[in-house]
């Protein structure tokens, strides 16, 4: 007999009856399965403990109960339970984790916008999409969004973005309780990896800081010398490693970088006393930037002389990839511009989703031609900026995209992006991203992989293969910067250089805020070498134009 607690057991048939419900069965087996959840729970007396005699007898109990209860005390496993298991994505179980967010809900995400995971949901979110559904609404929305935000940051892993807000908001506590302490990002946080495990931080001052971070830092233990792991009061996970002020530059030097990187020095040789820069100039090698230590290419690259002048977030000029009210963005398209005007920008690319994003509020013909005339007027108000008119079209099955030639041909800006049937085997891929690509009327790659950091992914494609027919038919790659993509991926920045191919860094702003996310795409950009010259929308508007116009 296994030794499986009431609670257990309880918990097996609450898990049984959310299961059904989301696959719509009979309400009366749901609400016995639910009420012996209740009932098992209170018991007194384990089950594993009692007679089969004294179990039937249970108020609430029947006898297809009473068989399911000894199957999970005689195997731990129970047939139909795993029967709904096996039908149902391990993504939509997970959600049935989140307090109050029960399985009428999730249906209904489930069904009408195909969502299946943790990750999936949470973007939606961010993009609106939940707003319009059945029993949904933006208080609700709001409401989830928390309880997701939360689920996620009790995960191991976590975005970029996540990590960096807390990393700032742990710098500004610490340099406020703790005085003449220096403290910055180090390690994953400071090259900007995709996502990381926890906060890193580099803390120097001329005494140990032990009691000082203590009261700082959540549970904080001594991990190995110098180096303390701790939590934040908002429960992330936090490193930090502590030296005196005078060998800041090789703790640094030494904290940033991964393995790969550190196993092309002799870290004994290396002077201890310094600046980075210093440390670098020590070893006849121009400063790396951080973001690029993440492996040894870019030691490759500092000996041949031949790192770039990476990109800054005060190189981008226009906002490419953002949405409006149109389809599912929170502002209006005078907001979205007025907003991207105000951050210094010289352009806005609006594009709303195709007529095919019907989740999206995708835009028919006539509303297309209805944004133009808005835009239209609103461009008459600025002599130093500018409205483009750009579209997110759907590249649907067959690589074809939305809308016909003739709408095509009137866009300023057409991004070409995968949204719908995203189980695809990499020839498949392959084959609708190249013949989408192949359109004359394609001006971007949007998010090549449909990827979603620690949710999904992605659909599997050649890389290599995708990249050369950019570079082919002068079609630039997207580099989504909405944390929860970044992709194309930086690894692939390289190639896609080495083959003339421009990357653009689109924020997929869905809100005013939503521009914002640029920083996070330029980051990201930077671990792959990215420079100005060959971001397409680091250029001013006449050559952005210009960038595009194919041969």
């Amino acid at each position: 007999m296994q030794n499986m607690t009431n609670k257990e057991i309880a918990n097996a048939f609450q898990l049984l009856g959310n299961l059904m419900e989301l696959h719509g069965e009979n309400s009366f087996k749901i609400r016995s399965y639910q009420n012996a959840y209740r009932t098992i729970r209170k018991l007194p007396e384990p089950l594993s403990e009692m007679q089969d005699e004294e179990i039937s007898t249970i108020k609430g109990i029947g006898k297809a109960i009473f068989g399911k209860i000894k199957e999970l005390l005689n195997g731990g496993s129970m047939a139909t339970l795993q029967r709904y298991q096996s039908q149902t994505p391990e993504g939509i179980q997970e959600m049935l984790q989140i307090k109050g967010f029960g399985p009428k809900k999730i249906k209904v995400i489930w069904e009408d916008l195909k969502v299946e995971s943790i990750g999936e949901l949470l973007y939606a979110v961010n993009e609106n999409r939940l707003i319009e559904l059945k029993g949904f609404g933006a208080k609700t929305q709001e409401d989830l969004k928390q309880k997701l935000e939360y689920y996620q940051k009790m995960r191991d892993q976590f975005h970029y973005a996540t990590l960096l807000a807390e990393a700032e908001m742990l710098i500004e506590e610490i340099q406020s309780q703790i005085i003449g302490v220096r403290v910055e990002t180090t390690g994953a946080i400071r090259r900007a990896a995709n996502t990381s495990n926890a906060v890193e931080l580099l803390v120097a001052h001329p005494e140990p800081l032990d009691e000082g971070l203590s009261g700082i830092l959540d549970a904080m233990e001594t991990v190995a010398e110098h180096i303390f792991r701790g939590k934040s009061k908002r429960d992330f996970p936090v490193i930090v490693y502590y030296t005196k002020p005078e060998n800041w530059g090789l703790a640094q030097f030494k904290w940033t970088a991964t393995e790969d990187f550190l196993q092309a020095f002799e870290m004994d040789s290396l002077p201890s006393k310094g600046t980075e820069e210093e440390i670098f100039e020590n070893i006849n090698l121009p400063y790396i930037a951080p973001e690029m230590r993440e492996s040894n290419w870019s030691i490759e690259l500092a000996r041949k002389e031949e790192l770039p002048e990476l990109l800054a977030v005060s190189d981008i000029k226009g906002v490419v990839h953002s949405h409006s009210t149109y389809s599912d963005g929170i502002n209006s398209i005078n907001e979205m511009a007025a907003y991207s005007r105000e951050q210094g920008y010289e352009y806005l690319v609006m594009t709303d989703h195709s007529k095919s994003a019907f989740y999206a509020n995708g835009l028919q013909p006539a509303r297309v031609e209805q944004q133009f005339l808005e835009i239209d007027q609103l461009n008459q108000q600025w002599d130093d900026f500018t409205i483009l008119k750009g579209i997110e079209s759907d590249i649907l099955s067959d690589g074809s995209l939305d809308y016909d030639d003739a709408l095509l041909a009137q866009f300023d800006v057409v991004i070409a992006s995968v949204h719908s049937n995203l189980r695809m085997d990499e020839e498949k891929a392959n084959q609708r991203l190249i013949k989408a690509i192949e359109n004359p009327y394609t001006h971007i790659l949007g998010h090549p992989t449909g990827r979603l950091l620690l949710s999904r992914k992605g659909y599997p494609i050649d890389h290599a293969l995708v990249i050369d027919a950019c570079a082919a038919n002068g079609v630039a790659i997207e580099l989504n910067a909405n944390p929860y993509r970044l992709d194309l991926d930086w690894m692939w920045i390289p190639y896609a250089l080495e083959k003339g191919v421009f990357i653009s860094i689109n924020p997929d702003a869905h809100s005013i805020q939503g521009i914002h996310d640029i920083k996070y795409g330029v980051a990201s950009a930077r671990k792959g070498g990215l420079s100005a010259e060959k971001c397409l929308n680091a250029k001013p508007l006449g050559a952005f134009l210009a960038t595009l116009k194919k041969a």
